[in-house]
């Protein structure tokens, strides 16, 4: 997949099918948009192109900042199109002047001028450019004017529930970690640097790698337990992750740790990413630390089973 950060960049693209949006957790609904996208490529010869924005747009309108919090990084999210198959992505950098582009000017000057869309395909409810007025039927009207077909995909619904980035935010939110990663069609993760934390895991038996989430707008699932796969150095493992605030030691900041089963390194300073399973139980406190090491026993049998 070829990456472009500014216009001058962009090569020559093929009979272009061309999609827009921010593609937050690039979830099940999002990946039918590239599977019509790479069905219509394929009928004309083309290649695939995702046009997207970083910072996110709320963000730099200073929009809900304070709740502002997104299921992937735009490093995952690269690494998602990629997987999807996606030819090309262009990642616009939202300002406050961009901001100021119309929906014409937007999709004539970033979509229409640079790649000459053969196609272009869009969501359900997708709106775009400058107080979100573009529309279907705006793309058309300019469809008709430049040469482009334009299609627009049915939402993608399971087991009744159309599928979002909203809705799974709310399912991680709550905890729900097999039913969100049904919509996502992969597991939510979490990517950050081991950094120590107070040693309390080892003295009992089940040492924690403590885990520093670089970028402050990554969504964290809701407090409580959870059977995981840990990823470290190309190699994956079994864990469990807590999320929280570790009550039995009156922990007073949220707190990200996972025990590596069958795992006895010093990864101090590296970075893992831990692959969210299912959830086992809300986070408890415990009288004392032996009340604590027999139920990390039984969470441990628990998570292995399902894993």
């Amino acid at each position: 997949m070829k990456i472009y950060r500014n216009i001058e960049e962009i090569e020559r693209v093929n009979n272009a099918v061309v999609t827009t949006g921010t593609f937050d957790g690039v979830h099940l609904g999002h990946q039918a948009v590239f599977d019509v996208m790479k069905a219509e490529a394929a009928k004309v010869g083309g290649e695939t192109v995702v046009v997207t924005f970083f910072p996110h747009p709320r963000y730099v309108l200073g929009l809900d900042v304070d709740s502002l919090k997104f299921i992937t990084t735009m490093e995952r999210k690269i690494s998602l199109m990629e997987k999807a198959g996606i030819d090309h992505l262009f990642i616009i950098e939202f300002t406050k002047e961009f901001s100021r582009n119309s929906s014409e000017a937007f999709v004539t000057n970033y979509i229409i001028n640079p790649f000459h869309p053969k196609k272009i395909i869009i969501g359900h409810d997708h709106h775009f450019g400058r107080n979100r007025h573009g529309s279907y039927e705006l793309l058309l009207n300019l469809g008709a004017e430049y040469g482009f077909d334009v299609i627009q995909v049915a939402p993608l619904k399971i087991n009744g529930v159309t599928v979002s980035s909203t809705r799974v935010r709310n399912l991680l939110e709550k905890g729900s970690i097999a039913e969100a990663n049904k919509l996502l069609g992969y597991e939510y993760s979490i990517k950050g640097m081991v950094v120590h934390g107070n040693g309390i895991g080892r003295t009992i038996g089940y040492p924690t790698a403590n885990i520093k989430v670089g970028n402050e707008y990554k969504l964290i699932a809701a407090n409580g337990v959870y059977a995981c796969r840990v990823e470290y150095n190309g190699q994956l493992h079994g864990g469990m992750t807590n999320i929280g605030f570790r009550p039995t030691i009156n922990q007073s900041s949220l707190t990200i740790e996972v025990n590596i089963f069958d795992f006895n390194k010093d990864i101090y300073d590296e970075t893992i990413t831990i692959y969210f399973v299912d959830r086992l139980r809300n986070e408890v406190k415990f009288n004392n630390l032996s009340a604590l090491k027999t139920q990390l026993a039984k969470d441990k049998k628990k998570a292995q089973e399902i894993l």
